[in-house]
């Protein structure tokens, strides 16, 4: 069958074909293709997102309260979507997404690969997919784990153990992406699916960067 796959530092989700696997391989993203985007997508026409400057942190010692649930608003030129977080079953994960949006780490970043059908991923300040927050964490997902549309997961590289995160996510948009348990969950999309599912309008290949910049502008961090 016919692999389509983004190849970067990070080893990320790889469909094939409706039948997914992982890429495990050390390459850059290739820059997008395509026409230069479509007069019909939903999404508003940004600048591109700069490479930020990160200073190295140390892994947050931040906990969250249990008895709690926490949400992130992301705000993209795209709409807005809402992701609860499982800080139950995954506390260190959104524990550390909670601390990075909170500092504003994610202001401002875009989402660099596209695969529709599949997953959109973003959260990578250096915007190639080669970056991070200069610390991982690691919680291994349940055996059982499965990655349906709407849950988001934490990218990894392909040689790091299960659970392995930093500060990129990925959104399935797929019915299933039929992975593997080697991704942290964060949490899964409660609102505004269908905003993060016309980011795929923006599509310049199978599986790449947008033909059109994607941006969150806000990650706004809730409890209740």
């Amino acid at each position: 069958m016919l692999a389509r796959f983004m190849r970067s530092q990070y080893a990320f989700p790889a469909a094939i074909l409706g039948v997914a696997a992982i890429a495990g391989i050390v390459v850059l993203i290739a820059s997008g293709g395509g026409d230069g985007g479509s007069s019909d997508s939903a999404c508003e026409e940004v600048a591109a997102p700069q490479p930020k400057n990160v200073q190295e942190r140390e892994r947050p010692r931040l906990r969250l309260d249990r008895d709690k649930t926490y949400t992130a608003t992301v705000d993209t030129n795209c709409g807005q979507f809402v992701i609860e977080l499982d800080s139950r079953r995954s506390p260190e994960t959104s524990a550390s997404f909670v601390a990075l949006a909170r500092d504003g780490f994610y202001d401002g970043l875009g989402f660099h690969r596209i695969a529709p059908g599949f997953v959109v991923q973003g959260g990578d300040p250096n915007g190639d997919g080669t970056g991070g927050p200069g610390y991982k964490t690691r919680e291994a997902p349940p055996d059982d784990v499965a990655y349906t549309e709407g849950v988001v997961a934490m990218a990894k590289g392909g040689q790091e153990p299960a659970g392995t995160a930093g500060s990129q996510f990925f959104v399935v948009t797929g019915p299933d992406a039929n992975l593997p348990a080697d991704y942290a969950v964060l949490g899964r999309v409660t609102e505004g699916i269908e905003n993060v599912k016309a980011m795929e309008e923006l599509a310049s290949t199978e599986d790449g960067p947008p033909n059109e910049p994607i941006v969150m502008s806000k990650v706004t961090i809730a409890e209740s």
